[in-house]
């Protein structure tokens, strides 16, 4: 069932994911500082569009969540802000956003995190096939079924993309 190419130790996303016996592929790439997911979508030769992003941000109120967002698009956070009910959103700091998920800004993965966050996911996502999110480590994303983020995550569909 679970294609072994390279042996990949275990993350705090993997283990979270065999702990609720969900399907996943790994997929290992060389990682490239700032290279985001176009290099990835290019290593793994699929198309940036299936590659999610995991982006912590924080409402007004210093609050971390989380938003999976295609990687060939951005997020407005006007338009997030908006469907959430919130005043307003920003992406959180690289140290803030490593203290609330536990992950390495690169290698940030919405499975395992160390804070319960609320998860938004933009609502094409979840009409892939497949997705290609990151697994807990740069250079490692996982092969899911995008089913996976609404019953694992309690993720939320949100429409707030914006061509990059």
């Amino acid at each position: 069932m679970l294609a072994k190419k390279e042996h990949v130790s275990e993350t705090q996303a993997t283990q979270f994911l065999r702990k609720h016996q969900a399907a996943f592929t790994e997929h290992p790439y060389a990682y490239e500082e700032h290279g985001g997911t176009s290099v990835s979508a290019r290593e793994l030769g699929v198309d940036e569009h299936t590659v999610v992003k995991t982006l912590v941000m924080q409402d007004e109120a210093a609050k971390p969540l989380i938003v999976l967002m295609h990687g060939d698009r951005k997020v407005s956070t006007k338009n997030l802000a908006r469907q959430i009910g919130c005043k307003s959103v920003e992406p959180c700091k690289p140290e803030i956003a490593q203290k609330h998920s536990g992950y390495l800004v690169g290698g940030t993965s919405p499975f395992g995190t160390r804070k319960q966050m609320p998860v938004y996911v933009e609502q094409s996502i979840l009409a892939l096939p497949t997705i290609y999110i990151n697994g807990g480590r740069r250079g490692y994303l996982i092969g899911i079924a995008p089913a996976l983020l609404t019953s694992l995550l309690q993720a939320r569909a949100v429409e707030c993309a914006l061509e990059e």
